[in-house]
């Protein structure tokens, strides 16, 4: 799947259009709301790339702000039509918003720079100890919602199996030591650790804790790269989750550059 088949990836890209139109109309969020009679949260939500928007919406957002350029609006309207798709996550039933975004972006990306403090990256957690991780969810899962997360994730990994996905995952030294699980899942994880990185599209390299304080030692993060499109910064965050784009990119990619430690497989 290319970035411009994802579902996800064209309602995000189509949310970024509308915001920067909407702006450059001088339209508030507020008086754009009213135009397609939906709360003010409701248009955020839109340019977000979290929901869809119908092609009468759409047709009156871009008469608000003066959209006169026909091919624009042409091609607008049909990233609002490909933007209600559904993606193969759909099947799975209530995942979390903010989650069912994230792995459509994900699924259309060609590589994800992974920056991760405290915890093995999702894409390369065994099924153990991603249970062990979401059981311990602040929400508080129900066992039937654990497992449905833990069959998301094992298959969000056919990217890498299929060699569909590149992977760079930086780790902070403190993900191999912390006991998620218990001794026996951590083994199996560290195991499963050293098989990945002999794959030839993911790269796991480990910041030692001699290397002291480093930029961006206290935010985990996620670089999604397209073939497409621009990359896109994901924050993953107790309260909420943010996207980045443009020059937030280009420091995150700096600052998850430097110190790099040895490749995981020298340094165990």
């Amino acid at each position: 799947m290319t970035a411009m088949e994802s579902p996800t990836f064209v309602r995000f890209q189509l949310g970024a259009q509308l915001r920067r139109v909407r702006e450059e109309a001088s339209v508030t969020a507020e008086q754009a709301a009213d135009v397609i009679e939906v709360s003010a949260s409701t248009l955020r939500r839109i340019e977000a790339g979290r929901v869809g928007i119908k092609a009468p919406a759409l047709n009156a957002l871009l008469d608000r702000y003066g959209v006169t350029d026909a091919e624009l609006r042409d091609t607008l309207l049909s990233m609002a039509k490909t933007g209600k798709q559904r993606g193969w996550w759909a099947k799975y039933g209530d995942l979390p918003s903010s989650y069912r975004q994230y792995i459509g972006l994900e699924s259309a990306a060609e590589e994800v720079q992974n920056f991760e403090t405290l915890v093995v990256p999702g894409l390369l957690q065994t099924a153990d100890y991603a249970r062990a991780m979401t059981s311990e969810d602040a929400f508080e899962p129900s066992p039937e919602a654990v497992e449905r997360r833990v069959a998301v994730r094992m298959q969000r990994q056919e990217l890498i199996a299929a060699g569909k996905l590149r992977l760079v995952a930086v780790l902070d030294e403190a993900v191999l030591h912390r006991q998620i699980g218990g001794p026996a899942i951590m083994a199996d994880q560290l195991t499963a650790l050293l098989d990945a990185s002999k794959r030839w599209n993911v790269s796991v390299q480990v910041i030692p804790f001699r290397e002291g304080a480093y930029a961006s030692m206290l935010t985990s993060f996620h670089i999604l790269n397209f073939a497409d499109g621009p990359g896109v910064v994901y924050i993953e965050g107790l309260t909420g989750d943010l996207y980045a784009e443009g020059e937030d990119v280009r420091r995150c990619t700096v600052g998850s550059a430097a110190p790099i430690g040895d490749s995981f497989s020298h340094a165990a």
